[in-house]
């Protein structure tokens, strides 16, 4: 099996900078980086300062996140999320919707894509916590949008909760795929029926690649080959474990590896 590269998710250190979350991930190994952008805080000295670290480290973007779709018109800033992830050469961007009206997802996504015009992928994530709560539901809407530049980005810990299945991700066209996000996670876990329980266990309690009870394995093997993997996990007890934010970058590389280099022989 081909080895999956593996990105550092910007959530698991959320008191970074911008410039910290490039120069952690790539000190510490990763193949890929993630930003998080912050639109009334993100100026064009913070994309300079990016794009600056970025090529003294050499490290890519596999996504800059997030999109975070709501009832009401097009949020403007959301264009500017997907310039910005274009500046800096990242090759997805993350988004979600809370907007309960399936139909204004689905056009302010495709919006989203018209916009980018193949310059990056715009990818729709599903879970409980937001009002595409599975993978059926984002399925859908990406096939009524139509467009190979939209993608659908399957987070472990959200399709687990979601009540996903190892053969809705196998019908998954391979072009919708630009990545995904791996963690781990403790069952049964959080009560699927209580949105407050499921945002805290999205923010705080994942846990290292097999250390938890997901069926993460059977995720990977359901996945293309090759196709790059986000180590999303958002953790507390990483966090207050590994406040020096390199060292926090360099476990979470070490741990998310031992584990594929268990299963498959990667490095």
């Amino acid at each position: 099996m081909a080895r999956h590269p593996i990105a550092m998710a910007s959530g698991i250190m959320p008191e970074a900078t911008p410039v910290q979350l490039v120069e952690c991930a790539a000190w510490a190994g990763f193949d890929y980086g993630g930003m998080w952008v912050e639109p009334a805080g993100w100026t064009p000295a913070t994309t300079r300062s990016v794009r600056r670290a970025l090529a003294a480290t050499g490290l890519p973007l596999l996504d800059v996140e997030v999109v975070w779709i709501k009832p009401g018109p097009p949020d403007p800033d959301h264009r500017r999320i997907v310039d910005i992830g274009m500046e800096l050469g990242a090759h997805n961007v993350l988004c979600v919707s809370s907007d309960p009206d399936a139909g204004a997802t689905r056009d302010k996504l495709a919006a989203l894509i018209d916009h980018a015009q193949g310059g990056i992928r715009i990818n729709l994530e599903f879970g409980l916590f937001t009002e595409v709560r599975t993978i059926h539901q984002a399925s859908a809407i990406l096939r009524e949008i139509g467009s190979p530049a939209g993608g659908l980005l399957i987070d472990a810990l959200h399709w687990t909760r979601s009540g996903g299945t190892l053969a809705d991700v196998r019908a998954v066209p391979v072009g919708w795929l630009g990545y995904c996000q791996l963690c781990d996670a403790p069952m049964p876990g959080a009560d699927p029926a209580d949105p407050d329980a499921i945002l805290m266990e999205a923010i705080d309690g994942r846990v290292p690649l097999g250390q938890g009870q997901l069926s993460i394995g059977g995720l990977l093997d359901a996945l293309p080959d090759g196709l790059p993997v986000a180590i999303e996990e958002r953790s507390r007890l990483l966090r207050e474990t590994f406040p020096d934010l390199k060292a926090r970058a360099a476990q979470l590389l070490r741990t998310s590896r031992e584990w594929m280099a268990g299963r498959h022989g990667q490095i």
